[in-house]
């Protein structure tokens, strides 16, 4: 029965719990309208045509909307007991109401009596807790959810009643931690949820693991075991091991069947907000509260506005910021988007409160706006608080601003894509609130045009400011004209020729390419043109740009020793001695497959054992897609070599020498005289005490690897990669090259088709052909053309 539910689920594995429900030889097709009944039938009878799988005729029943499944009746009304069930219990007794029985009442008609009124006066349901009697909790966690149920046992203390259920599918964050943290976390979560049972009564806790010892017993406390010891201390938690547990068939059951609502924990103690208490103003009518922060960071920039109304509702907003940008213009953007949506609800008079001194002084003309990109941002705000009747600025600490502030870098740190339905409705803003600043503008007329004319006529530009007026003038007074040749005169009084546009280009490409060009550096070049006698404002800033844009200088240049990407530590699997392509697949089929079902994906190095035409055609009948890591990149495999060296280290020290046997050394010799029962013992006594070295073991290697990931986020540099995007990808050692020493370390370019969120890139060349090895981010970088 069982090989027969696996072939059905490798069969059906895509369709079950969407548009068919298979148990062994049963298949139920459901659906929610008449039209989309007939689609999934059509499909389900393609799928069996595929299989060559008959049904039987007479077995069949289509249309219907109720059926008997496994003993019950499901319909719309729900599930119910099946009452031919129920035939062989009330059976004597409803033979005395036919009419040609005889009224006999027997000892049969007696024990369905009292059997049936058992069943009603003590129906499964939930029941309230008992005082004085302790609670059982069943606890479930898996790797992405957990169940609990809350129980307590009857006056007889051999049957368990049911208080409470719950399960929760933890969130992304959360499915990272170790197995021992997700339970803490689980208990954490279920003792907020069942607090108000749990506080008047003693809590047997009942799980695989022990967290109570873990959190309570860990010599050092990271932030969220801090917190979780703090909130589980207030209760009368034991934990207690069981040979025969009843309520964990039901946790188990919730934990694979979770709520997909994700609920983040409450990181806030309860009743803290009892603890403190302040004298709030009576509501004055219509003001309307604004709320607003914004963020910037590595990953993005976000904004956050929580609009709150007279009645005290929230309304929050945010949105990520889809071009780069200052922490102070996300700030005002933030401003913005905040007003815009009070106008929309027609609010009159407004109270905007905001972290940033900068932004708020400069609204309320305290202070001056000097930077001339936060310019337009204040006057179209200035311009939006025209529409109130009343609007006013404060400024609050950024402790008083925590819920806008998380808005603000959720939206910066979250990437928005088809397939996620986030709680919190997150916008996409690709352009600024009001304009993005110009900073170029192309007339036609080169540089030095308002100083040459300045010199010649003592005219100035038209709509120029006394400030543009006054820097005008300072630039002249270095400047000198002869004829129509302008020169900027040096410090050293050497006279410069000022150049345009063409004439710099020119002159770019001779020095650095030319035929006594170097390749030099940009600050090299322009240090270069000026003892050559020319001169432009922009000259170290264009020399730069077209170093960067030379295609040698690219490839050529040095390797990029600095991580793009955080480290994701990975845990060493357990050693094998040899491992074969035979080995291999029997242990996906059986391990893997038959045991926790068909995956979606394997992920495996580039071994010849884990790569070959017995792999693929496996991964190609059980529909799994198969892909490699990226090559020559040591993270991806440096636990499993750790692994390897470490077990090296133990069997050398193991190891007996033949001349060991024949002149015995002290380890030999104290071995040789323990008896085998004495050996066995000593052995067991190292295994009985060995949990305690286990957990300690867990506890060194998570704090390692926490050191180990801080010391290796500080050299990280963030190099974030799209699709399309040109790169030039770094020269492997295995290949050979003529050139020899005058080989470039990079070989390019080529044109990212897909990036993945790790720093895995899938790359073509600029013909559209795959690269048959993928890469990682580190090995490559940006092509500038």
């Amino acid at each position: 029965m069982a090989t027969y539910q696996r072939a059905m689920v490798a069969l059906f594995h895509d369709m079950m719990h969407k548009e068919v429900e298979v148990y062994v030889d049963d298949i139920i097709c459901k659906s929610k309208s008449e039209g989309e009944h007939i689609e999934n039938l059509r499909k389900l009878f393609e799928r069996l045509r595929k299989y060559s799988l008959k049904l039987n005729p007479t077995k069949c029943s289509f249309g219907v909307k109720s059926g008997r499944v496994l003993g019950f009746i499901v319909s719309q009304k729900g599930i119910e007991v099946d009452p031919e069930k129920l035939t062989a219990t009330c059976e004597p007794i409803f033979k005395l109401l036919r009419k040609s029985q005889a009224v006999r009442w027997n000892d049969d008609c007696q024990r369905a009596f009292e059997s049936i009124k058992q069943y009603l006066t003590k129906p499964p349901i939930l029941m309230p807790p008992v005082s004085g009697r302790p609670l059982l909790m069943y606890l479930t966690v898996l790797d992405n959810s957990m169940g609990c149920v809350l129980a307590q046992h009857d006056e007889s203390g051999r049957k368990e009643q049911a208080i409470y259920y719950l399960s929760k599918k933890f969130t992304e964050c959360e499915t990272r931690y170790s197995l021992l943290e997700r339970t803490c976390c689980a208990l954490a979560w279920a003792s907020r949820r069942l607090r108000q049972y749990m506080l008047s009564h003693t809590t047997w806790l009942i799980s695989k693991m022990d967290p109570i010892k873990y959190i309570f017993e860990k010599p050092i406390l990271t932030g969220r075991i801090a917190r979780w010891q703090v909130l589980l201390s207030e209760y009368d938690i034991v934990y207690v091991t069981r040979k025969a547990i009843k309520g964990s068939a039901l946790a188990d059951y919730l934990a694979s069947q979770p709520i997909e609502k994700t609920e983040s924990m409450n990181q806030e103690f309860p009743d803290e907000g009892i603890m403190s208490l302040s004298l709030e103003e009576p509501a004055k009518g219509d003001i309307w509260t604004l709320v607003f922060d914004g963020a910037s960071n590595a990953l993005g920039h976000g904004i956050g506005v929580i609009l709150v109304s007279p009645d005290g509702d929230f309304t929050p907003i945010t949105a990520r910021l889809c071009f780069d940008c200052t922490n102070n213009i996300a700030e005002y953007e933030a401003c913005a988007m905040g007003l815009q949506a009070a106008l929309e609800r027609k609010v009159k008079i407004l109270e905007v409160f905001g972290d940033s001194a900068l932004v708020i002084h400069q609204l309320k003309e305290e202070w001056e706006t000097r930077d001339s990109k936060l310019v337009p941002y204040k006057e179209y705000i200035q311009r939006m608080a025209e529409q109130f009747e009343r609007i006013d600025f404060y400024h609050i600490p950024r402790e008083d601003n925590r819920l806008a502030d998380a808005l603000s870098t959720l939206s910066s740190m979250f990437h928005i894509s088809g397939k996620d339905q986030p709680i919190i409705k997150i916008e996409s803003r690709d352009q600024p609130i009001h304009c993005c600043a110009v900073e170029v503008e192309q007339d036609g007329k080169p540089w030095y045009h308002d100083i040459k004319v300045y010199i010649q006529k003592r005219e100035y530009p038209i709509d120029a400011s006394e400030n543009d007026k006054r820097t005008l003038r300072r630039l002249a007074m270095g400047f000198f004209l002869d004829g129509d040749v302008l020169y900027k005169r040096n410090h050293d009084m050497v006279l410069l020729r000022c150049v345009e546009g063409k004439e710099a280009e020119m002159i770019l490409k001779e020095v650095h390419e030319g035929s006594f060009g170097t390749h030099a550096n940009g600050h090299a070049m322009a240090r270069k043109i000026l003892r050559a006698g020319y001169f432009w404002m922009t000259m170290e800033t264009d020399c730069r740009a077209y170093v960067r844009k030379c295609h040698k200088c690219q490839i050529y240049a040095d390797n990029i020793n600095a991580p793009p990407n955080p480290l994701n530590v990975l845990s060493a699997p357990w050693p094998f001695s040899i491992v074969t392509r035979t080995v291999v697949l029997r242990f996906i089929k059986k391990e893997l497959v038959c045991r926790y079902g068909l995956p979606s994906k394997i992920i495996t190095d580039n071994a010849t054992n884990l790569n070959n035409k017995m792999m693929t055609e496996m991964c190609s009948e059980f529909k799994i897609k198969h892909h490699t890591s990226s090559p020559y990149r040591p993270k991806m495999n440096g636990a499993v070599e750790a692994a390897n060296k470490n077990i090296k280290k133990i069997i050398q020290k193991m190891a007996v020498l033949p001349v060991e046997v024949e002149i015995p050394s002290i380890r030999i010799m104290a071995e040789s005289k323990l008896k085998e029962s004495e050996w066995i013992q000593a052995r067991y006594d190292q295994l009985n005490l060995i949990e305690e070295k286990r957990l300690a073991a867990i506890c060194h290697g998570q704090l390692y690897q926490k050191r180990l990931m801080k010391a290796y986020a500080k050299k990280v540099r963030p190099r974030h990669f799209q699709e399309g995007d040109l790169v030039l990808k770094k020269i492997l050692p295995i290949q050979k090259d003529h050139r020899g020493k005058w080989t470039p370390n990079y070989e390019g370019p080529f044109v990212v088709k897909k990036a993945f969120s790790g720093g895995a890139l899938i790359l073509t060349n600029m013909d559209g052909n795959d690269l048959p090895l993928s890469v990682n981010s580190d090995a490559v970088k940006k092509y500038y053309a």
